[in-house]
């Protein structure tokens, strides 16, 4: 599963992908297109693993450099599984902001919106200014404290489309079939199972002369009441 984190220069992108991998891993610092070249970093939220692309500040315009990092950033976009757009909350939405939303959308990837820099609950109103952007429900986060990152990472592994196979979506050993479960000698008809001699009606079965009623066994003369057996 690839994710690919987004935005204008300058949102905080690298140090919420930082909170995210759990440890300092995208260059941090506060001057606009610090980060130059995208980085993959393997990172897990609730047992799901997936790899975050970090990449470099989107903006239109500027010199040669800043065209080649947008590049990466849209080639990261047409790879990624989901994308995760970041704003800033203290700035508010801007025109480039717009930008980035536009060609977001007509990527036809899930999109989670990250509102940053939302470090106390008093800015959290702040978000419904982003609404405007044609996504769904922006999420407050502070990358810096932490504060939201859970609620963030619940709505990102939600947004991860179903038919995307994770390592416990592809047939391991014990989803092959196995010894056990073919059919082996005693689950295949042996001699035992199939009729035999002794299963079948034999001479013995069979009604013999014994069996037939004989002349010995019909009423005779003698076995019929004659004159003397009679009350007289």
């Amino acid at each position: 599963m690839l994710v690919a984190v987004v935005g204008r220069p300058n949102v905080g992108k690298s140090t919420l992908v930082n909170r995210i991998v759990g440890r300092r891993e995208a260059i941090v610092e506060e001057s606009p297109g610090v980060t130059r070249d995208r980085k993959i970093l393997e990172a897990e939220w609730t047992g799901r693993p997936f790899n975050l692309v970090d990449t470099g500040g989107w903006q239109a315009g500027g010199g040669a450099l800043d065209e080649l990092v947008s590049r990466q950033a849209e080639r990261a976009v047409r790879e990624a599984d989901v994308v995760l757009f970041v704003v800033d909350a203290t700035v508010g939405p801007t025109e480039e902001d717009a930008r980035v939303a536009k060609l977001l959308l007509r990527s036809g990837r899930p999109i989670v919106l990250a509102v940053n820099k939302v470090d106390a609950e008093g800015r959290e109103p702040a978000i419904w200014e982003f609404a405007g952007l044609g996504f769904k429900e922006p999420w407050p986060v502070s990358a810096l404290q932490g504060r939201g990152s859970g609620d963030l990472l619940d709505a990102l592994v939600a947004a991860f489309p179903s038919d995307v196979a994770g390592p416990s979506d592809v047939a391991g050993p014990s989803d092959v079939a196995g010894p056990s479960d073919v059919a082996g000698p005693s689950d295949v008809a042996g001699p035992s199972d199939v009729a035999g001699p002794s299963d079948v009606a034999g001479p013995s079965d069979v009604a013999g002369p014994s069996d037939v009623a004989g002349p010995s066994d019909v009423a005779g003369p003698s076995d019929v009441a004659g004159p003397s057996d009679v009350a007289g």
